[in-house]
């Protein structure tokens, strides 16, 4: 076995722990509760999971899903999570091996998911994954140094400008929020991961994601609010993996037009 296989197999156990942790922040975090006491409980009966019941993934299936004290389903959400961060650290370390780079993209996708998750269940983004993110997104940058550092503190302002100013005409337009406050210092923490021209084509494709899903739900006459945070943040992902190809293939199709 191979130095890389470990890295990977060590990527994989700890991806599923922080998925793990990454499913309490998403119950706890939009109600303001710590994310470390009381330990974690089951959200049907309320009784303290005991070590071997909270094992990612392995608990989940033992129990088939339910709840060993009151017999209630545990939401597939959680060995899902745990299994999809996982799944990011193994692909973070495959693609960039031990380095900054996998630091930034096991982080930035691991934030990702919990905005998307909490977005999509309760409407908000929690400052802890968009301030936090933001905080590590700078202190990764600065790592690589000056030159990133000043790439990710300008990503950071266009990002949060830009929504900002969306924000603004927005309701000057219509009279109510057009963009709320979780969106915009999502968009920082996003530029101070992938720089402006990441912000320009998060924005981008969160917008063309959102049309895919509306556009078909409206035919049907289906109203549906789905927070904008859920389209972002697969939309960021996009940019970060290959934001770089496809501006150069659109810059490419332009000039050569």
């Amino acid at each position: 076995m191979t130095l890389e296989f470990f890295y990977m197999l060590g990527a994989a156990v700890m991806g599923l722990a922080i998925g793990s942790f990454l499913n309490v922040c998403i119950a706890r975090l939009p109600v303001d509760l710590s994310v470390v006491r009381p330990r974690s409980r089951c959200p049907q009966c309320e009784k303290e999971i005991i070590w071997r019941d909270n094992i990612p993934v392995l608990s989940w299936i033992l129990l088939r899903g339910k709840c060993r004290n009151c017999g209630k389903g545990i939401s597939i959400q959680y060995p899902l999570v745990e299994i999809g961060v996982a799944l990011l650290w193994v692909w973070g370390v495959w693609q960039y091996g031990v380095s900054l780079n996998a630091a930034a993209a096991i982080v930035f996708s691991t934030i990702l998911v919990g905005i998307a998750m909490t977005d999509l269940q309760t409407y908000i983004i929690p400052n802890e994954y968009t301030l936090g993110g933001l905080v590590v997104g700078l202190a990764l940058a600065a790592l690589n140094g000056v030159p990133a550092l000043i790439s990710s503190a300008t990503g950071a302002a266009v990002g949060f400008g830009l929504l900002l100013t969306v924000a603004y005409l927005g309701e000057k337009a219509f009279g109510q929020e057009a963009m709320g406050g979780g969106d915009i210092k999502m968009m920082a923490m996003v530029g101070a991961f992938i720089g402006w021209k990441g912000v320009l084509l998060t924005i981008f494709g969160g917008a063309l994601f959102g049309s895919i899903v509306f556009v078909p739900l409206s035919l049907f006459g289906i109203k549906k609010l789905v927070p904008f945070g859920v389209f972002l943040s697969p939309a960021a992902f996009v940019a970060f993996v290959w934001g770089d190809a496809i501006i150069g293939w659109y810059v490419k199709t332009m000039l050569s037009g």
